[in-house]
């Protein structure tokens, strides 16, 4: 990951994924008060959402505003995530912005369950390693991902 207000940094992580630019990665927030410094408004429907759903959810909100446009979708969305982890947490509200989140993996390759499924290739082209959870042999999956229709319905992308 990186910071999400940077240009280089996303360039970086694009560069390093061999990942199209117009394919915006999703970015972790602290809390809805960091994810509403760059959007308009967390619509009801999605805050219950949040309150209640158990796996990870990244939530598609329109609108973005005040990020590089690298983290921004063509259509003006973004995708934020509040993460259920201490570690992560705390990274986040030290740093004060939204990271990015993505997959230790190249564009098209299978994206690797714990750390030590992580290719070497992408190992050795990162700036830092955070020595957390890197023994771990559980099997991560990717996060359920919604946004809202124009009627205000609850679409699931990703499930």
């Amino acid at each position: 990951g990186c910071d999400s207000t940077n240009d280089q940094a996303l360039k970086k992580v694009f560069s390093l994924k061999n990942r199209p630019e117009n394919k915006p990665f999703v970015l972790l927030a602290a809390d809805q008060e960091m994810i509403l410094q760059y959007i308009k408004e967390v619509p009801p429907k999605i805050d219950q959402v949040l309150f209640y759903h158990k796996r990870p959810l990244s939530v598609v909100y329109k609108d973005a505003f005040g990020l590089p446009s690298l983290a921004i979708h063509e259509s003006g969305t973004v995708a934020f995530r509040i993460p259920d982890d201490d570690f992560c947490l705390a990274l986040l509200r030290k740093f004060g912005k939204p990271l990015v989140a993505t997959s230790a993996n190249i564009a098209g390759v299978d994206y690797p369950k714990n750390f030590g499924e992580i290719s070497s290739k992408i190992l050795s082209q990162v700036d830092y390693i955070v020595p957390y959870r890197q023994a771990e042999k559980t099997n991560g999956v990717p996060s359920v991902m919604v946004t809202l229709s124009e009627k205000n319905d609850l679409v699931f992308l990703r499930e």
